[in-house]
């Protein structure tokens, strides 16, 4: 992302934007000058851009992925390179005395040669999402974006919003904006401005974060049973100094009490900031954006209540930091969506729509698959779970869930399951899973990447939509694109 400005959208209520008083807290950096880091695993959704963060703050950075070692994402190491971070061999060559700093990734294992190598030379070892909690809470303010679903797109739409409005800020999302090349949402802004930051709860770190504003948009089954996630989501409520939730998630409200500034977002009237919607699809969703006495035509370009519920989120972010609501829904009004996130790469001759999507829980495939159903009379809808414990995790959900998500008409098939590599547990199939739904789904199974195009090819027809979901696979946005060029 770069610091200027969009064009303006026509959206209702126009009015002129004035650049908010710059806030800037005065305690000592953590994240110091002069300081040599390695990113283990660099090319991930969340390394990537903290690492063109220290970077441009002016650290010297190199990084290392075992997916580069294999020849994949090369786009990501050329992107790398051209800042002047140094991609080396994930061998454990590179940790050399002198590196101050080892970031890793929670999918970097311990036994690695080079978390190996960082442990001997006694260099300080960083947990990703420590490093990006030291990022949030040095910023003014520091703004996470917490959530079981949605945080992607919401911090997205956040920074659409920044962007246009012209202020300085860090963004460090897990996803790029559409059409815009990168391993991650990311904009550097000078230290000591506001942070904008997706903060996952998924490694259990989310309690780490102390921001000064807070976004809880909603608790669901993932990564965790339900009372793990809300210990978590608690005391990440009770660290924000202003919280902003989600009036719609009645788990999210429950903890609200417990932050020492609370303002609500959502859709209905029980919210304080909130979308009153008026379409949800099929192809774009409109509502009215409305805080107190100020109200403003909302149109999305991305379909489905979930985005009209991720706009007010983001509205209410961008409203704490003294961005007008006029100005809020010109932004969003061209906001592109963030990649793989409902992104539609292609539509065929015949009319049928390819589209690309992150969803990889049960909350997620529901909101995908239904507003993929809005806009088609037919869905052809392909899964691929994003690992082994996950797909074991959610098993039962997806037996009991999917065969109330699709129509008669729908057809649905489980992708081969992802497998990053290392050592995990293999007891699990999507064979089995699909094995798991009824008889009268007649669901697909597809063993890789060239079964799905195989099964997609013999099961779309003309005017049909077919949705990709899943998570973690680097090759899933390829994959989607060479389906849009076989239909």
């Amino acid at each position: 992302m770069d610091g200027g400005r969009t064009a303006r959208s026509g959206a209702t209520c126009r009015r002129r934007l004035a650049q908010p008083p710059a806030k800037r807290y005065t305690r000592a950096m953590a994240v110091r000058d002069a300081q040599r880091y390695h990113f283990s695993g660099i090319a991930g959704a969340g390394m990537n851009p903290l690492a063109r963060l220290m970077k441009a703050w002016g650290h010297d950075v190199q990084g290392s992925d075992r997916s580069l070692d294999q020849g994949q994402q090369a786009a990501v190491a050329e992107q790398l390179r051209a800042l002047g971070i140094r991609v080396v061999p994930q061998d454990g060559a590179a940790v050399v005395a002198g590196i101050d700093r080892f970031v890793y990734s929670t999918a970097v294992e311990s036994a690695t040669p080079e978390v190996i190598r960082a442990r001997e030379l006694g260099i300080a070892r960083v947990p990703r999402p420590a490093l990006l909690a030291e990022v949030v809470d040095q910023g003014g303010p520091g703004v996470a974006i917490s959530g079981t679903s949605g945080k992607s797109t919401v911090t997205g739409m956040l920074a659409w919003i920044v962007r246009a409005a012209g202020i300085d800020a860090t963004v460090l999302g897990g996803a790029a904006l559409a059409g815009e090349d990168g391993g991650g949402c990311f904009r550097a802004g000078a230290r000591g401005a506001a942070v904008v930051a997706e903060a996952c709860e998924s490694d259990g770190t989310l309690i780490g974060y102390h921001p000064g504003i807070g976004v809880l948009h909603n608790i669901s089954r993932d990564h965790a049973e339900m009372d793990a996630l809300e210990k978590q989501f608690a005391a990440f409520a009770g660290n924000c100094a202003t919280l902003l939730v989600n009036a719609g998630s009645p788990a999210a409200m429950a903890l609200g009490a417990r932050a020492r500034r609370v303002r609500t977002y959502g859709l209905g009237d029980a919210a304080q900031l909130r979308v009153e919607p008026l379409a949800a699809g099929p192809h774009h969703a409109e509502g009215v954006l409305r805080d107190g006495g100020d109200a403003c035509a909302l149109r999305l370009r991305q379909p489905g209540m979930h985005n009209l519920e991720n706009a007010a989120a983001a509205a209410a972010a961008a409203r704490e930091l003294g961005v007008p609501l006029a100005a809020i829904a010109d932004a969003l009004a061209t906001f592109p969506g963030v990649a793989r996130r409902f992104e539609v790469v292609g539509v065929s001759d015949g009319g049928i729509r390819v589209v690309d999507d992150y969803a990889h829980n049960v909350e997620k495939i529901r909101a995908t698959i239904a507003a993929a159903q809005a806009g088609c009379e037919r869905l052809v809808a392909v899964f691929q779970p994003h690992g082994f414990g996950p797909a074991r995790f959610l098993r039962p959900e997806l037996k009991l869930e999917l065969p109330g998500m699709l129509r008669a008409q729908d057809r649905f098939c489980y992708a081969e399951i992802f497998y990053a590599g290392g050592t995990v547990q293999m007891d699990i199939s999507s064979r089995m899973l699909a094995d798991d739904l009824p008889p009268a789904l007649r669901c697909g199974y597809a063993k890789d990447h060239a079964a799905v195009l195989s099964w997609v090819a013999d099961e779309a027809r003309p005017g049909d939509t077919v949705l990709l979901m899943g998570a973690r696979d680097p090759r899933l946005a390829a994959l989607a694109r060479a389906v849009a060029g076989i239909l």
